[in-house]
């Protein structure tokens, strides 16, 4: 039964309520509430506070999220090993990655690892903003730059290096700025990362790094969407490496502002400080490091 309760507490936790957790699960709102009590009494601890709109982890809840993760983990791998075999792989196994790295370099990669394990299932969280991934339930995320959570452990797929490009069409149309100061006279598309808007662009300038504030008509959240609106030849980008270096080969975006470096980002991939991770995780996370720092920016 204890293993039982810490999946609901879990549920509840990514969720974000005991109703909506309870739902899922087939309990009512009544059941959910004594089984959360019966947990926090087995600890000795109160596990979230609840207000009338939200709930929030303690911190006795949020080292407990840690710890039923882990024992979840350890259980289920068990019972596969014990049911279906030590050579097979199977379970759920849930992420989350930029958008258009994840579009890009990852899918590919999760379709192949699928197609060898019909049994294992992946649940791919895309976004360009940071995720809880404790609170959140994920097993592991790739990210840009440096770690916001030093709990976290990383793994390191090699600096990503960023550059400013244009669509030919863009240039033909409004020129081709030879210095960071001239892209204030032009239309950038600039990336929002939750309620920061990525306004000033880092450059390499007689030595110094300086950061050049631009502007323009769009503001997106979606770094797919930038490639695409910048392809279109909508606006100037300032986009990694990794996501146009196919666009750069074929000509549909240029290179620009090449003796002014921006500088470069790490990536990485980072997950819980858990002692056990299910195969099937680690397998992913192996697969995913050796195909994407294949492609490492200098």
């Amino acid at each position: 039964m204890l293993l039982e309760n810490l999946s609901l507490f879990l549920r509840i936790v990514e969720k974000g309520g005991l109703a909506v957790a309870g739902r899922e699960v087939g309990l009512s709102p009544a059941t959910v509430s004594e089984r959360l009590a019966s947990l926090e009494a087995y600890y000795g601890a109160a596990l979230l506070t609840r207000t009338t709109r939200a709930i929030s982890l303690t911190e006795e809840g949020r080292a407990l999220v840690e710890g039923a993760r882990r024992l979840l983990a350890e259980a289920e791998e068990l019972e596969s090993r014990v049911r279906r075999g030590a050579n097979v792989i199977s379970g759920p196994v849930r992420l989350s990655a930029p958008e258009d790295l994840g579009r890009r370099l990852l899918v590919p990669v999760i379709d192949a690892f699928l197609a060898e394990h019909p049994a294992v299932t992946v649940d791919l969280n895309l976004t360009d903003g940071n995720v809880d991934i404790v609170g959140q339930g994920m097993d592991f995320a790739i990210r840009h730059g440096v770690l916001a959570d030093s709990s976290l452990r990383a793994k390191s797929l090699g600096e990503n290096r960023r550059i400013v490009c244009a669509a030919p069409a863009y240039l033909a149309a409004h020129g081709t700025p030879v210095h960071p100061d001239e892209l204030a006279a032009h239309d950038c598309i600039v990336m929002r990362f939750g309620q920061n808007i990525d306004r000033d662009w880092p450059f390499l300038i007689d030595g110094v790094m300086r950061k050049v504030t631009v502007h323009g008509q769009r503001v997106v959240n979606d770094g797919g969407l930038v490639r695409q609106w910048c392809r279109e030849g909508r606006g100037i980008a300032l986009k990694s490496i990794r996501d146009v270096a196919d666009d750069l080969a074929t000509g549909a975006l240029v290179e620009l502002l090449e003796d002014f470096s921006t500088g470069g980002t790490a990536l990485q991939i980072v997950y819980p400080p858990s002692a056990v991770q299910p195969r099937r995780v680690r397998m992913l996370i192996d697969r995913i490091a050796a195909t994407l720092s294949k492609g490492r920016g200098a």
